[in-house]
């Protein structure tokens, strides 16, 4: 894509359909007029009245105690500099959505148009008591230490300048977890620090509070080696200002144990890794060019712990491990401010996950094997779900051990509970999906590529490297096109219907023939077929000319799914085909069986769906919970309709009994633990969180994902096939790009999967 096109792509972004990336939701009810007179006159007035009398109520009546104000005069902006208030808007937008997704904190984000300090600060103070926390943002040192000190000490909320500690915290894990692999001590090692910002030395305080040694430590900025006896320094490089009569990087990395990199690309060469110490740590955190590329680091030195900022190499400094987590642990203690023993909190929190069995959900999303502690894993991944479990119940404890709570937790497990259930509003899945693909992108087959949705969705998946698209159809259309969307790649295009393709037809057709020419194909017939497109496209997945395929844009369910069934035809073991769709709710993702293809299956039938899906569930790193939903309950009705259930109920409890499924159930009872606790007591889903439902027939699976598609805005991801020799997905007619983005996903992982499955089986 063009720097033409991504610029364009940003700004529809950012403009449509809505302006911004963050909207104001009530919590209350609001349709009749007595919900109006409670949320507003005459109702509001007793909540006033209350808080009048005691100013900490503000907290149970209103949503200041999980609001944070996310801050910025637009001084310092990552990347851009100094490009004003208005312009940094986006950028704070953006890290209040991250507040939200990550640990559902609501976000004001607030733009400051002044860059006097004083007048920051004062800012800052008079419209402090909506918010719950304060996170300064993209101010530009030296002002930004002024003003989180004199905010900090001014305001009994939690204040934090994220540029500041969010590196340095996150940075500090990882540095106490490469110190312990290499088998060094912390207060021996010899730092180098390139760069002297906020973030440099916000890192530099505190891992002197990891206990690094700061005789041990050379700082840079632009004009090299901060000495002593340089003038006019600030008292911040003053600080860490060094004793010895060095003056370049190259004079500084000499015999190093570990460089720091908070500067600009490219500046450390490979000379100069050689010159470090044995075992040498190298957080190379330059954004988005580290200071040395991590391919030529890890040539140069086998024995080197890298890290960078970036999410495509092991060991990621991001802030995203850090400032949710640091801000809801905060927030659910009332904090004061966010303290030393706070900051250190996290920190240990982070680097203590780092050596926990890794859950199958993350080395699935990674595409790894198994993720260990070791040189490339000394920091959790972003999307560890055990972060918010982990970390702000430790920052939460700091903060009450140190005195600046106003809030206890008693019962500190119900609190982590309480934590994880908040991951349930989040579309995690769906990052966790495209990272998965990316990492080993497969050969997809677009089958309707001269349709434009279609033919977006193969652009944006060749542009994120989520699959290697292969665009099926009328070659000049498809390029006038890929010319009209900026699509300017070399991509093999295919027509079935051209003379170009004469004897890859022929070749298919000799195939088809020879296995359907006792089921009534003529050879005729076969030579016909593979003009089309369906039929053309299966059959390169099944001739290994593909890995998968994509279609159904613009035919019926039923039309593309029977070339499918006969050309690819279903896996071993297996009898039915069947769907599956993934519904993103604010529960989390609810898969919901089947949603496509049987009409009106048996009881083994339908045992059968509910054992597939649970394998498609598993392949996502997720523990299948499974309900096998009804209009009865544990045999209230002795209906065909509901003994059918049971039946396939008493059948996987036989042949699976590990597996987690139970019924017949009606759908409340299923999705809600309370009623299902006090009404059927026995059931194997009590304590337990239902992520699966399987229906009994196709009319209920069907309208119940989209109605919930329709009315409540869910995303859906599917219907994913289940059950085929092949990874072959079949869209819903008319998808949008998104969806056709996130089906090509699965088919990629998919096609990992087979894939995998198939060495193992060979190596047996």
């Amino acid at each position: 894509m063009s720097e033409q096109s991504k610029r364009r792509e940003a700004l529809i972004y950012h403009a449509k359909p809505t302006p911004g990336k963050i909207k104001v939701v009530p919590t209350k009810k609001y349709a009749s007029q007595r919900d109006l007179s409670l949320a507003y006159s005459p109702g509001v007035a007793v909540p006033c009245l209350e808080i009048e009398k005691d100013t900490e109520s503000v907290y149970k009546y209103t949503a200041k105690g999980n609001l944070v104000a996310v801050i910025s005069n637009g001084t310092a902006v990552l990347g851009l500099g100094n490009i004003g208030p208005e312009a940094s808007k986006p950028v704070m937008e953006g890290k209040g959505l991250l507040f939200k997704i990550f640990a559902d904190i609501d976000v004001f984000d607030i733009e400051v148009d002044t860059e006097n300090v004083e007048e920051f600060i004062e800012t800052v103070k008079k419209i402090a008591p909506t918010f719950g926390g304060i996170n300064l943002e993209d101010i530009k040192a030296p002002e930004a230490f002024e003003i989180e000190r004199r905010l900090k000490e001014e305001l009994d909320i939690p204040v934090m300048h994220d540029d500041q500690h969010g590196t340095a915290i996150i940075s500090a894990a990882a540095l106490l977890n490469a110190v312990e692999i290499s088998d060094k001590k912390i207060d021996e090692v010899k730092i180098v620090i390139s760069g002297a910002g906020a973030a440099a030395i916000s890192c530099s305080r505190l891992y002197q509070a990891c206990g690094a040694k700061r005789e041990n430590m050379v700082m840079l900025d632009s004009k090299g080696v901060i000495r002593d006896d340089r003038e006019n320094l600030t008292k911040e490089k003053a600080e860490f200002a060094t004793h010895r009569k060095i003056d370049t990087l190259d004079e500084a990395m000499k015999d190093a144990d570990v460089f720091i990199g908070l500067s600009m690309a490219n500046i450390v060469s490979p000379e100069m890794l050689l010159a470090m110490a044995k075992n040498p740590i190298v957080f190379a955190m330059a954004n988005p060019d580290p200071e040395i590329k991590y391919d030529i680091a890890i040539a140069t030195r086998k024995d080197i712990i890298m890290a960078t900022g970036r999410s495509d190499h092991p060991n990621q400094v991001n802030n995203v491990l850090g400032f949710p987590f640091i801000f809801r642990g905060a927030l659910d203690v009332r904090a004061t401010k966010i303290n030393e023993a706070m900051k250190m909190a996290a920190v240990k929190a982070l680097a203590k996950l780092a050596k926990e069995p890794v859950p199958e959900q993350v080395n699935v999303a990674y595409g790894e094997t198994r993720l260990t502690f070791g040189r490339d894993y000394i920091i959790p991944k972003p999307f560890d779900p055990r972060l918010i479990a982990e970390v702000p119940p430790a920052v939460a404890k700091a903060a009450i051990d140190s005195g600046v709570a106003k809030k206890q937790i008693l019962d500190w497990e119900k609190y982590k509970d309480t934590l994880l259930e908040r991951l349930g509003s989040d579309n995690k899945l769906v990052r966790l999906l495209l990272n998965r693909a990316k990492l080993h992108p497969k050969r997809i087959v677009f089958a309707e590529a001269d349709q434009l949705d279609v033919l977006k969705a193969a652009q944006i998946v060749y542009e994120e490297g989520i699959a290697i698209p292969i665009l099926l159809g009328r070659k000049e259309t498809i390029e006038a096109l890929m010319a009209e969307i900026d699509f300017d790649a070399d991509i093999e295009i295919r027509d079935p219907k051209t003379e170009e393709e004469n004897d890859c037809k022929n070749r298919y057709a000799e195939v088809y023939w020879q296995q359907r020419k006792r089921r009534g194909v003529t050879y005729y017939a076969a030579q016909r077929l593979m003009r089309e497109r369906n039929y053309f496209a299966a059959m390169m997945v099944n001739q290994g000319d593909a890995d998968g395929l994509i279609s159904g844009y613009s035919n019926n369910y039923p039309t593309v799914l029977k070339p499918m069934l006969e050309l690819i035809g279903l896996a071993d073991g297996v009898s039915r085909a069947a769907t599956t769709n993934i519904m993103m709710t604010k529960r989390g993702p609810m898969f919901l069986s089947d949603t496509s293809i049987n009409v009106d299956p048996d009881s083994k039938t339908l045992a059968k769906i509910a054992q597939m899906t649970s394998q498609v569930i598993k392949m996502f790193g997720m523990t299948p919970v499974m309900a096998m939903v009804s209009y009865s309950n544990f045999g209230s009705s002795d209906n065909d309709r509901a003994s059918k259930i049971r039946e396939a109920v008493a059948y996987l409890h036989r042949h699976y009994p590990d597996l987690l499924v139970d019924g017949e159930l009606q759908t409340d009872f299923a999705l809600n633990d309370e009623m299902l606790r006090e009404r059927f007591p026995f059931s194997k889903l009590v304590g337990k969180k239902v992520n699966s439902l399987i229906f009994p027939n196709l009319d209920s699976a069907n309208i119940t994902y989209k109605l919930l598609k329709e009315l409540h805005e869910a995303d859906s991801i599917g219907p994913i096939m289940l059950g085929m020799k092949k990874p072959v997905h079949i869209l819903q007619l008319g998808a949008s790009v998104d969806e056709i983005v996130n089906m090509t996903a699965i088919a990629v992982i998919d096609a990992q999967y087979k894939e995998k499955t198939d060495l193992e089986n060979a190596e047996k």
